[in-house]
């Protein structure tokens, strides 16, 4: 089965960088029955996290994080993928964009279980639409 590429909106927000913080978050978004599709974090400066949210409904995310107090920036453009785990499974993918000389950014990803991967993948807004287009994403 061939990977299905999406494109897909996410939210980023900027949180404290202590235990809890994301517990504190991800309770209340269990609580308020928000899906979300990816969510990936890194450290962005001292003391802070930004965590990307991925949100099956990204209005009803919204919402939520006006409840936390959370900063949200966006909507902004990725990728999703999700496909059949398999070795080399990104290869074309990441070959298709660099043959077009447009440069993957930034990118997460893992296996999800029953021989399945998810992905997420950033490239230069000024490139995303040439991007969904050469990747016939949805």
């Amino acid at each position: 089965m061939a990977a299905k590429i999406k494109r897909a909106e996410y939210y980023y927000a900027s949180i404290d960088d202590r235990p809890g913080a994301w517990a504190r978050i991800l309770e209340h978004l269990k609580k308020k029955k928000v899906n979300l599709l990816a969510v990936t974090a890194f450290p962005s400066g001292t003391g802070q996290t930004q965590i990307d949210f991925f949100a099956k409904d990204g209005e009803k995310l919204k919402n939520v994080a006006r409840e936390l107090n959370l900063m949200l920036t966006g909507p902004k453009s990725g990728f999703l993928v999700q496909g059949e785990d398999r070795a080399g499974a990104l290869v074309e993918i990441h070959q298709k964009l660099a043959d077009a000389r447009i440069n993957v950014t930034a990118a997460n990803g893992s296996a999800a279980g029953s021989g399945r991967f998810s992905y997420v993948f950033w490239v230069n807004p000024s490139d995303f639409e040439r991007a969904a287009q050469l990747l016939a994403a949805k």
